[in-house]
Formats: C-alpha cells, structure tokens, sequence
C-alpha cells in the first residue's frame, strides 16, 4: 500500500461542503451514510434521489418544474428532467453582491486586474443586448476566437444567456483546426482578437479571420477585439465589428435569461476521434448546471472566500469547468500565456498575487517545474494557497512528491481524470479523505465508474476499461449532425452495449482510490487536450513527399506523453532536415503547436488492416513493449511486414 501523504483533520472535514451535504441529507431526506464510500455507493445505485437531491440543495430555479428525475435510463439517450425549463446563466448571476469580485484576471498583455459582480453583469447585459439585436436568439451558434480572458467569459455569459450555443478555439489553433470544429455547427456569429502574445512573442490572427470567414459562409457577422493592438484595422473583414462599437449598439434593456428545456445545448465541445472530423460534443444547460455545482463545490470544495486559478485556454474543456466556478460562491482566476515565460515561476507569481486557494494545473506542469528545480514558495507568499489540482494526464507519484516537499505537508493535493465528453470528472478529489502516494481519491459521487476486464465484468485491484455504467446528466445530448446517433453510439458504446467506455486504463483499489495508466485507444492526449490523429495526418499528407503516415502518443511517466510521427516517403526523397522542418511547421499551422511530434521517422509502409484502416492502437501497444502477435493477429494485415520496424524499434527502446 503507498504512504499516505495527506489526512484531513476535523476542522477540514466539519467545514467541507461535502459534511454539509451529507448532514442535509440525513436530516432531511433521511439518508443516512457513513463515510464516502457509503455516500457515493447510494449516489450510483439511487441515481435518481440522488441527482433530486443536488437540485434541491443547490436550489435550482426552473420556469416550470420537472415531470419526473429520469424519463429514460437507457444509454445512449437517457433523458433527464422532462418538462424542466431554466438557464445555466441565470444561476451563475443570481444572488450576487456587486461589489464582490467575481474574476481576477492577467495575461502577457495585461496586468493582473479584478472584475466584480457588478461589472460583470453589466458587461454581459451589453453584450447580450447586442447579440440580441443582431437577430441572435435560441438555437443560433456563437463562435469565440479568444484567448482565456475575461471577454471570454462576458461572451459566453452572454450567449447562454439568450439560449443560443457557445463553442470556443484557442487563437493558438490553426486555420484548418478551426475550421473543422467551427463550420460543423454553422455559426451566426465569429468573435475573435486580433491577435495573442505567447512566450514574448506577437501573432497576429486577422488573416486567419479573414480565411475562417471565407470557410464559414453561415457567419454573417464578426466582432473583433482589440487584443494586440487596440484599433486594429478592419477593412479586409467582411462585415466586421470592433468590440466596443458592437456592444454600444445594445440597448438599456436588463439582463435576461431565455427559459430553454432541461437538455437545449449550451456549448459545443471537441473530441477528436481517429478518422473524420473532431467529434463535436453538444452539452445542454441543465445536464451542466447540476454536475458544475456537484463537482466544484463537493469534489473542489470552492467555498465563499476561495479563487480558483486553473491554466487552460479555451480550446480545452478545463476553460468550461473553470467558468463554472462562478457557479460556486467563489471566484475564478484567467491566465493568459505561456506558462513557462519568462520562467516556470510565472504562475506561482499570479497565485501569490491573486491570492489563490486552489491552484489547478496538469501532470506535465508539475513535472517540469521537478526537473527545473522550481521552488514555489521560496520568496513567495503562498499562505493562501489551500489545494493543488491536476488534471490533462496522471500525475507521477514522483510530482506527489514534490507538491508536498515544495508546497507543504498541509496542501490538499487532488489528481482528478474525466474528460471533454461529459466536461467534468469522474474520479479525483474528496476533500474528507487522505491522500495516498499516486492514487485519485475516489470515484465522483453519481460515477459509476468501474474498471472492466474484457469479457465485460468490473475487476478491483487489476487495470481495465474505464467504464460509467448508470447515465449521467451531462453526458452529450448528441453529437452535432449525428442525426443517427450512430456515430455517438460507436465513439462510446460500442464495445459494450449501453455501458460507456471512456478509452481509460483504470484500476480500482480495494481502498476506493483508483489509479490511471493512460489511454487505451489511439486518441493524442498533449496537456489534457485529445487531439485526432485525423487532424495529423491531413496536415502531413497535404506535403507532396509524404504519402503516407502514423502517428501515437505513448505515455512516459512524468511527461505528458512521447509522440511520435512515422512517414512514408515518395521513392527517392530523404528525411532531411528541411523536410523535417516544413512536416513541423504544416502541423504547427494547420493543427497547432501541441500537435507537432516529439520525434520523425520514416517507414517503408503504415500497417494497415486489410479493409484499409491504419492499425495505430496494435502500433501503440508494441511500441509499450506488448509482443506483436498479442497486440493483434497478422491474418488481419494487408502487409504482415509493415509490423517489422515497430517491433524493431520496440526491441531498441527496451535494451
């Protein structure tokens, strides 16, 4: 058994929401348990109890009441509080002191600042005033753009506001990336910068605007935020707005929330598979609303008084969790940059100067700020600081080690797993348990998460299939234009009918604590984003030398992952260093910088099944050091000798 790093004492405990939610349900829903493990037992097997009983703990308001909890249980297509009407925004603004600060805020650009209640209500009653007034109502898609600033979040507020459907890139994606995410849904509205500084360095985004607007012809009309520079010109965009001129075309009318059902999408997200276009995940307002306020004020324990910083940028599901803090009666913290410039000090610099209580980060943060001998608390006042989060990869129990030999024994650290699909996590941080050396604390109350082995039963103490086996209201409503649900069904069901499968190793310990080993599919997973292999290989084929090419993504402990990119060339071209170079650079462009690999070989051919589809999960395996004739059968091969170089590089690797 690994030490325990971690116990909460009493006063932790007795002041955890999580105390207060068990004491609420025994006192008046006669529920009675004893410990987590109890709780989270009767949350999995009464689900329907269980998820009433969040919406009436967290007071939610709805226009007109639920038929029932679960109309349909079934997966996919369970169907969650009929006839309910709300607004995941009306309840990030109800109830709120306006002079309270609701987001602090810093970036490359910009020194740290605070934005209050007030301030932000004001800002998202402008905007919204002004989408309204450009037709802009339920059901319409708006795009952002946008780096993770606070005109970000005043977008979002706004656009959920009036029941239309958010989806966000990062500037930091190229044109063809944004494109196949953005176009899928046809958006009304682009908002985007002008531009992003990264590491010290200006990029300009207009011309890339300006071909997305070529791409998306549904688009009809663009705001633009000076970001780079304050009036940026214009004249080359098609029905084009500054920023300030669009939210002075709004009118004086209140901020308002439109009464949409229970499952009307609230956002779109993306997940990219192996082929094909990034899966564009549709998550509705209630589905959201409940599982944002279970997780961060049970799980994350944010409490009156706690600022919740998590690095992400809004191309990452992590941008959608961080904002429902504002769901909690804390706060949030943006940060906009590389995290590493000047130095890996950067964000432990915003946290002493925030005054952060909970300091989300990834796996891969952690572990270079180990092996650049960063000290965070040397010279910095963190007394503040609370919690640690991490979360994009599992965390070493080497980066265990150093958030306790660098932050304090007194730190409640939680490694939390989930994913862009159901926008939350479903295993991770109990903050009334301890903490054991490289473990999650326990599965996420209304999880039933359980490690499968292959024939399909869950196994304790031995790595499997992370599978949710009872529904969960924010699970997609769909996938957009999967009219079928055919694709829906084969991304998460189709291994074992009506239970989802998340593409996980997990194992469950018979303490209730699980440990994560990795993807078990091909998707790239760099700092917690997935990224398809799809989106790769149409950057790297669209150069004349390659005409073929496999790409994995192998995890190394305390790294985000090793990937690398195997090519087939044409007849008598090399890999030379220029071609290296421009492979790096298409990816970089077209894809983005996280897509670029760590490493380039050639190989005479790309294993391929004989019905043509690219073997990269065998690829992967025998590339882990799985023998080849267990990670698949040769009869399967178009060409058995393409195996040959993987196993010999296998061979290579392991000697």
């Amino acid at each position: 058994m690994p030490p325990i790093l971690w116990t909460p004492d009493e006063a932790r405990i007795e002041r955890a929401a999580i105390t207060r939610y068990a004491r609420w349900l025994a006192e008046t829903r006669g529920v009675e348990t004893r410990g987590y493990e109890e709780l989270w037992r009767w949350s999995v097997t009464d689900i329907e109890a269980f998820w009433k009983s969040v919406w009436e703990f967290f007071d939610v308001q709805a226009s007109e009441p639920y038929e029932r909890v679960l109309g349909s249980r079934a997966m996919p297509g369970a169907e969650w509080f009929p006839g309910a009407r709300l607004n995941y925004a009306e309840h990030v603004f109800r109830r709120r002191p306006p002079e309270a600060v609701a987001v602090r805020h810093a970036s490359e650009l910009r020194p740290l600042a605070e934005t209050t209640w007030g301030d932000l209500h004001e800002q998202t009653r402008r905007f919204a005033a002004a989408l309204r007034g450009s037709g802009v109502g339920p059901g319409d898609r708006v795009v952002g753009y946008l780096p993770n600033i606070v005109e970000a979040v005043v977008a979002f507020h706004a656009c959920a506001s009036l029941g239309a459907t958010w989806s966000s890139c990062s500037p930091d994606f190229g044109l063809r990336s944004v494109v196949d995410r953005f176009a899928q849904i046809e958006p009304r509205v682009l908002i985007t910068v002008d531009g992003y500084r990264y590491g010290g360095r200006d990029h300009e985004r207009l011309e890339v605007v300006r071909a997305l607007q070529q791409a998306m012809p549904s688009v009809d009309r663009t705001i633009v935020l000076g970001y780079l520079d304050p009036e940026p010109s214009l004249t080359d965009l098609q029905r084009a707005t500054s920023w300030s001129d669009f939210v002075a075309e709004g009118g004086d009318e209140p901020l308002s929330f439109a009464q949409v059902p229970f499952d009307h999408p609230l956002w779109v997200l993306y997940s990219s598979g192996t082929t094909g276009l990034p899966k564009a995940i549709v998550h509705g307002h209630g589905g959201i609303l409940l599982e944002l306020l279970k997780q961060l004020t049970f799980h994350a324990d944010v409490q009156e008084g706690d600022r919740l910083l998590w690095f992400t940028t809004t191309g990452w599901m992590m941008w959608n969790f961080l904002n429902g803090g504002l769901l909690t009666q804390g706060s949030i913290v943006l940060y906009d940059g590389n995290p590493g410039h000047p130095d890996l000090g950067t964000l432990w610099d915003l946290a002493e100067q925030a005054g952060v209580t909970c300091f989300g980060t990834s796996a891969s943060f952690v572990a270079a700020c180990m092996k650049d001998g960063i000290a965070p608390c040397e010279g910095r006042d963190l007394s503040r600081l609370d919690a640690v989060g991490s979360t994009g990869s599992p965390l070493s129990p080497e980066g265990f080690d150093w958030v306790y030999n660098r932050l304090g024994p007194d730190i409640w650290l939680f490694s939390t797993s989930g994913g862009t699909d159901l926008c939350t996590a479903f295993v991770g941080g109990v903050p009334t348990l301890p903490v054991y050396r490289g473990e999650l604390q326990a599965r996420a109350l209304g999880a039933k998460v359980e490690a499968w082995s292959a024939d399909g039963g869950p196994v304790i103490g031995e790595v499997g299939e992370l599978v949710i086996t009872e529904p969960m209201p924010s699970m997609p409503i769909s996938l957009w234009g999967d009219t079928d649900n055919a694709r829906y069904r084969a991304s998460y069901f189709e291994t074992f009918p009506g239970v989802w499968r998340h593409g996980d190793w997990i194992e469950i310990t018979d303490r209730g604590t699980a440990i994560i080993t990795g993807r078990s599919d091909a998707t790239i997973n760099r700092g917690g984003i997935r990224m398809g292999t799809a989106e790769i290989y149409r950057a790297v084929l669209a150069l004349d030398e390659v005409v073929d090419a496999l790409v994995v993504d192998l995890p190394r402990e305390g790294t985000q992952g090793y990937m690398p990119l195997f090519v087939v060339l044409r007849p008598d071209v090399e890999l030379d260093d220029d071609l290296v170079a421009r492979i790096r650079t298409r990816i970089r462009e077209d894809c983005s910088p996280r897509h670029v690999p760590d490493e380039i070989r050639t190989v005479p051919s790309v294993p391929r099944t004989l019905s043509g589809k690219v073997l990269e999960v065998p690829v992967k395996r025998i590339l882990s050091g799985e023998p080849a004739d267990r990670a698949l059968s040769r009869d399967s091969l178009a060409d058995p000798d393409a195996l040959r170089p993987f196993e010999v590089l296998a061979e290579e690797w392991r000697s």
